[in-house]
C-alpha cells in the first residue's frame, strides 16, 4: 500500500517544519549547535533580542543618533532655542556655586580640589539631563549634519543655532551671577569661596585659556558621543567627565562666564577684560576642541561606512 501522505503530514520525516518554516539544519553540522563554530547557540527570539540590546552601538549608529539630534535642534523655533539657552545658562551656574559650597566647608589642604571639583559636575548634570541648550554641547550635534551635507543652508542653520544659544547662555549666566551677588543669598564664607574660584578661572593668560578651552571642548563633545551608548550609566558619565574639567582647571566658556560676571558685579574686573582676556580665548578653545578636533575626527572614523 503506497504512502499518499505529504511532507507536511510528517514534518519530521521530510525535514520540514510546520507552517512551511525552514528547518534549523545548523544543529546537524559537526561541532555546532544552531550556531557557527565558536558561537553560543541562541535558543529563541527573546535571547536574540537580549544579545542585540546588550551589544555596544556601532560608531555609525552613534553618529546617526547625534546627527539626527543635531538636525532636530537646528530646526527648532528661535524662541524655543532662546529660552532653552537661557535656562542652560542659569543651570550651569550651579557648577561654580556647588564647587564654592563644597570648598567653603573643606579645610585648605592639598586634597581639597579632589573633593570640591565634584561640585563642578552639578550644573552640567542639570543641563544635559534636562535637555537644555548648552553652546559647547551643540558644537558636535550641530556640526555633524554639515559634515554629511555641507551646504550653505545647513551652515546658516548651524550659525543660527550657535549664535542664539551662545547669547542666551551668556544672558542666563549673568542673571545667575547677579542673583548670587546682589541678593545676599550666600554667606560670607561661601561668597569668599566663589570669589576665589572666579579669580582662579580668570587668572590664566589668553593663550593658556585657548589651550585649556580645547581640552574642555573635547571632553564635553566626548560626553555627547558617549551618552547614546551609556544607557543606565548616563549620570556617571556626565559626572566623571565634567569632574575632570573642573579638576584639570580646563576652561568652559559658559560656566566661566558665571565666574566672570561675579567679578564684574563685584567691581574687581572690567567688562572689556572679561570679554577679551577670558571670553573670546575660551570660546575659541572650546570651538577648536569640540568641533575642529573631536567632531571632525569622530566623523572621519565613520564616513567610509555611511551611505551616499
Amino acid at each position: 500500500m503506497s504512502d499518499n501522505t505529504t511532507p507536511e503530514d510528517h514534518p519530521a520525516r521530510s525535514g520540514a517544519t510546520p507552517h512551511g518554516t525552514p528547518p534549523d539544519l545548523t544543529g546537524h553540522l559537526p561541532g555546532r549547535q544552531g550556531a557557527a563554530r565558536g558561537e553560543a547557540r541562541v535558543r529563541d527570539g527573546r535571547e536574540e533580542e537580549e544579545v542585540r540590546d546588550r551589544s555596544r552601538l556601532r560608531a555609525p549608529i552613534v553618529y546617526e543618533i547625534i546627527r539626527r539630534d543635531g538636525e532636530d535642534e537646528m530646526d527648532r523655533p528661535l524662541t524655543s532655542l532662546w529660552w532653552s539657552g537661557v535656562a542652560a545658562g542659569l543651570s550651569i551656574g550651579f557648577s561654580p556655586l556647588s564647587e564654592a559650597l563644597l570648598r567653603s566647608h573643606l579645610p585648605d589642604t592639598d586634597w581639597r580640589p579632589l573633593i570640591d571639583n565634584f561640585g563642578y559636575a552639578v550644573g552640567f548634570l542639570i543641563v544635559i539631563m534636562a535637555r537644555q541648550q548648552l553652546f559647547t554641547e551643540n558644537t558636535i550635534a550641530a556640526v555633524l549634519p554639515i559634515c554629511a551635507n555641507p551646504t550653505r543652508r545647513a551652515f546658516a542653520k548651524m550659525l543660527r543655532l550657535w549664535s542664539t544659544v551662545f547669547v542666551a547662555n551668556i544672558v542666563g549666566a549673568m542673571l545667575f551671577a547677579a542673583f548670587l551677588v546682589c541678593t545676599g543669598v550666600l554667606s560670607e564664607e561661601m561668597m569668599t569661596a566663589l570669589t576665589g574660584l572666579s579669580e582662579e578661572a580668570l587668572s590664566p593668560g589668553p593663550l593658556e585659556l585657548v589651550i585649556r578651552g580645547v581640552a574642555a571642548g573635547w571632553l564635553i563633545a566626548s560626553v555627547v558621543w558617549i551618552l547614546p551608548s551609556a544607557e543606565n550609566s548616563r549620570t556617571l558619565v556626565i559626572v566623571l567627565i565634567t569632574y575632570l574639567i573642573g579638576l584639570g582647571e580646563f576652561a568652559h566658556v559658559i560656566a566661566g562666564s558665571v565666574e566672570a560676571s561675579v567679578l564684574i558685579l563685584q567691581g574687581t574686573v572690567s567688562i572689556g577684560h572679561s570679554v577679551f582676556a577670558f571670553l573670546l580665548p575660551t570660546l575659541v578653545g572650546n570651538i577648536l576642541g569640540g568641533t575642529a578636533l573631536f567632531t571632525l575626527l569622530a566623523y572621519g572614523q565613520v564616513h567610509h561606512e555611511l551611505e551616499d
